[in-house]
């Protein structure tokens, strides 16, 4: 199962992170998420096949095409996790503190550029980069916008395991030159920062945005915020009714 090694590594009688369960409906979100555990880093995650496929970004992504961020690829994680907030019990693997830094959506590039520029791409295109170890996509989020790259490295050094990729902002309108991630420390779900999220207690349950702030433009994020508010508050959400 693609979800064997997550659950392998935590203790869901501990730990408030979703369960490992596989989506049947294919879908094209991302997120990254700022995680401080042993060391601060940054979580870049794609909805695909079924499961986030994720890799850890120590400097965390740029918008700059002049900085390559080294993107070491972990283990694939459940499309739940994508609007995981709080803090990760003392004890547990990846203990620390976890914001959303970003939500968004992404999609393919085709790996041949037409006059100079990449466009669209398929799932089938998607998924042989991936195992090439050349993804192009663009994202369209709440603070990355634009056509990246993920490339794998080859031969980095004696007893690599093969998990060391490159993150690459490619050329657009949506470059950042000396772009400062560390301006931009607030949750796009609940606008904490990494400190008030460590100083609320309850955020070692599976917080989401609370509710007030204004309406979420993505149905998806909207639906799920409603579901993460209601079991929060301890309400069943309504169900829809069927057209």
């Amino acid at each position: 199962m693609a979800l064997e090694e997550y659950k392998r590594k935590r203790k869901f009688d501990e730990t408030p992170e979703p369960p490992p369960e596989i989506e049947s409906k294919a879908g094209h979100r991302f997120v990254v998420q700022k995680h401080d555990a042993t060391r601060l880093h940054y979580d870049f995650r794609l909805e695909m096949q079924g499961v986030l496929k994720s890799w850890a970004v120590p400097k965390g992504p740029s918008l700059d095409p002049g900085d390559k961020r080294l993107a070491m690829q972990v283990e694939d994680h459940p499309v739940s996790y994508f609007d995981f907030e709080g803090i990760i019990p003392e004890g547990n693997y990846g203990a620390g503190t976890v914001m959303v830094w970003d939500v968004g959506t992404w999609q393919p590039l085709s790996p041949v550029p037409v006059d100079g520029k990449y466009v669209p791409g398929t799932e089938a295109e998607a998924a042989a980069m991936l195992a090439k170890g050349d993804l192009k996509f663009r994202l369209d989020g709440q603070k990355l916008k634009g056509d990246f790259a993920l490339v794998k490295m080859k031969g980095r050094r004696p007893g690599s395991k093969g998990t060391e990729w490159l993150m690459i902002k490619k050329h657009d309108e949506h470059e950042v030159q000396g772009y400062d991630i560390d301006a931009y420390d607030e949750s796009v779900l609940s606008h904490r920062s990494l400190a008030e999220i460590v100083g609320d207690a309850g955020s070692a349950e599976w917080r989401s945005r609370p509710a007030g702030r204004g309406k979420l433009k993505a149905a998806w994020l909207a639906d799920a915020v409603a579901k993460l508010d209601a079991k929060k508050s301890g309400i069943k959400p309504k169900s829809k009714k069927k057209a």
